[in-house]
């Protein structure tokens, strides 16, 4: 019997390990996002899906585009809510065209947004749209990777705010899998491209705040 209570111990250790490193990481990325130079690729929230795109897109008709669900918008402002109170801050909000993106980006960071069209969902309802680097979406990967490369303002971190298709696009299909409100958090150079840092959950985020 303690063969066994010690070999079931050593598993319970060996499982709270990894989540223990992981906000011991995520305490330290913080702790560098307070001096800047990241950019923070976020995907929108929870979207209403009785409400459903219409193609070609029209930016000026909320009636023509899926919205952000009550739940979206509440994990947004939750969102906005923990980076304030975590001292991360923000510079430019870049975010696609949609207006689920561009509320997403302005309840998370309680500013005016930049809807720009390298994160307007590339796949426009296509249902083959997640292509990596080197596919069909090759150029809207580009233009994704050349906002995060472009280093913020000093001591500041932007913000993007996109679809998954614009993600697998730009970093490959192994990102299709990202969430909404999940993060990918950059650090951004003056003598090369931007490099991954971290995946971060919105929740991750709250919880760091609120502990």
């Amino acid at each position: 019997m303690n063969k066994f209570a010690s070999i079931i111990s050593c598993l319970v250790i060996f499982l709270l390990m990894p989540s223990q490193a992981y906000a011991a990481d995520l305490n330290g990325l913080v702790a560098s996002l307070k001096d800047g130079g990241y950019v923070i690729v976020f995907r929108h929230g929870a979207t209403d899906d009785s409400q459903k795109d219409i193609y070609p897109f029209k930016f000026d008709d909320m009636s023509a585009q899926r919205q952000l669900s009550e739940k979206g918008r509440t994990l947004a402002r939750d969102l906005g809510t923990a980076l304030a109170k975590l001292g991360v801050p923000i510079g430019e909000v870049y975010t696609s065209q949609l207006n689920r993106a561009v509320e997403t980006g302005k309840l998370l960071s309680g500013k005016d947004v930049l809807p720009v069209d390298a994160l307007t969902d590339s796949g426009a309802g296509s249902s083959s749209a997640m292509a990596n680097p080197d596919g069909k979406n090759a150029k809207a990967g580009r233009a994704v990777r050349d906002l995060v490369n472009a280093p913020p303002k000093a001591g500041l971190n932007n913000v993007a705010v996109t679809h998954k298709t614009n993600v697998a696009d730009a970093f490959g299909k192994e990102f299709a899998d990202i969430r909404e409100g999940e993060a990918l958090v950059y650090k951004t150079s003056s003598s090369g491209p931007a490099h991954l840092i971290a995946r971060v959950q919105p929740g991750e985020w709250i919880t760091l705040a609120g502990s």
